[in-house]
């Protein structure tokens, strides 16, 4: 557990208007910015009707790297087959309502406070973490309107986090595994693992890609202990693209191959060659949960839509650079993450590639950063007044080996790289934090849908 000195709230992620203002009351009543633990909400939910278990058809995401996108792929495939979709994430970029996607729309502010309001009330000032209200409030919302499907997204580990109150989800997946979060999830990637793999329900069917030897001993053991079949890419399951025509410069689409037989699918929406393992573990999950899926929904790989992955960005960030020159945002933020995103950058040789560091205080900067630096041609440490808990410029210089330029601000370091430049066309990322991907959408004009 991480908390304040006493009689002090721990610093939250920015909650701003009516629904900041009841959350930032709650915080005072439990200063713990972290404690994982499920008896506070359980206790909570109860009193409010176990919500949870007035549900429509859950899959439950776990991971450390793809939850997002994994669960905006399950989204979108939902959608295509026309179903109404309920979809709790976290954290969020700008707004907190972005965490509540309601039969297919975001939450008002209106109905998000007059939700939390209803909490506050209900738990009477007893100890609860914002997390915890947070995620009493989605399983409020989404018991009281109907849908086909609910995606609910790990907030950290899986084992005691808040969402691991649900009892029988219809399935459950467990993405990329790597270091991250290592003060409340151990120091060892098989200690992570058994945390994840927490999650795993008797009889309810789970699926992971890729891991570590050492990730995949401890997954098929705890699913095993607790009679959860498991569906492990490469094994029970396996995507690929499908062979290129000739001269084609890229695959029509990918190949899934399971147990129910070969299904063709259209190239993930979502840039970077990850996309294709976190498109794998929606379509296999949803293969496996026993929801009568209709064939119209497989489309829906190919119109994903989610912020601050290998996102274009074309706003007012992007209108600061020369005509020909791209800006991109990631919110990639730990050594996984680094190491997936060198995997795009080794196809960017085309044109220079000017990265914008900026990342969260607790994070392993030398870890993301190591893959990424053979890639740059220059690298710019961000720290924004507004980016909750940044690491210091100083630092992030530090963890590069003294190669970092200091920005520090976004716009500053994009006015001084394209002054000393030049005009030969070139691409910029952004990186390094989520947070820092919401101060950019901000400053670019991005608005939820």
């Amino acid at each position: 557990m991480v908390q304040s000195p006493p009689g002090a709230p721990s610093p939250v992620p920015e909650f701003t208007g009516r629904t900041g203002e009841v959350l930032q009351r709650l915080n005072h009543l439990y200063p713990a910015l972290i404690d994982l633990s499920l008896g506070r909400l359980e206790g909570l939910l109860a009193r409010l009707g176990n919500p949870e278990r007035q549900l429509p058809p859950v899959i439950h995401v776990a991971g450390t790297n793809g939850k997002g996108s994994t669960c905006a792929t399950l989204r979108a495939m939902a959608e295509a087959a026309g179903w109404r979709v309920h979809v709790m994430t976290s954290p969020h970029l700008v707004d907190v309502t972005e965490r509540f996607r309601i039969a297919g729309r975001l939450v008002s502010e209106t109905e998000l406070v007059a939700t939390l309001e209803d909490i506050e009330r209900v738990n009477n000032g007893a100890p609860i973490t914002v997390f915890e209200v947070l995620t009493a409030a989605g399983f409020v919302l989404f018991a009281r309107h109907p849908a086909e499907l609910a995606i609910i997204e790990v907030g950290l580990g899986g084992r005691c986090d808040a969402t691991n109150v649900l009892q029988h989800p219809a399935a459950c997946i467990v993405t990329s595994i790597s270091r991250d979060h290592e003060a409340f999830l151990g120091d060892s990637l098989a200690a992570i693992a058994a945390e994840k793999a927490g999650i795993f329900k008797p009889a309810v069917p789970a699926v992971t890609g890729f891991q570590p030897d050492e990730v995949m001993q401890v997954l098929a053991a705890q699913a095993q202990a607790v009679g959860a079949p498991l569906a492990r890419r490469g094994v029970e399951w396996d995507i690929a693209p499908q062979t290129l025509p000739p001269q084609a410069e890229k695959p029509a689409g990918l190949r899934l191959n399971d147990a129910q037989g070969i299904l063709d699918l259209p190239m993930p929406a979502l840039a970077g060659p990850w996309q294709m393992e976190n498109a794998g573990l929606a379509v296999e999950a949803l293969r496996l949960s026993g929801l009568n899926v209709p064939q119209a929904a497989w489309q829906g790989v190919g119109h994903v839509q989610w912020p601050a992955r290998m996102q274009r960005l074309h706003g007012a960030l992007a209108a600061l650079l020369p005509a020909g020159w791209e800006l991109w945002l990631d919110g990639g933020h730990n050594p996984g993450a680094g190491a997936a995103l060198a995997q795009e950058l080794v196809r960017w040789k085309d044109r220079p590639l000017h990265v914008l560091v900026g990342m969260k205080q607790t994070k392993d900067a030398s870890g993301f950063l190591g893959p990424i630096l053979p890639y740059a041609d220059d690298l710019w440490a961000i720290c924004e007044p507004e980016q909750h808990l940044a690491l210091p410029v100083q630092a992030i210089v530090e963890a590069s080996g003294g190669k970092a330029h200091i920005g520090p601000t976004l716009a500053q370091a994009l006015h001084a790289l394209v002054a000393q430049a030049g005009g030969k066309p070139a691409r910029v990322l952004i990186c390094g934090s989520l947070y820092l991907a919401g101060v950019a959408l901000r400053q670019d004009g991005w608005v939820a849908a």
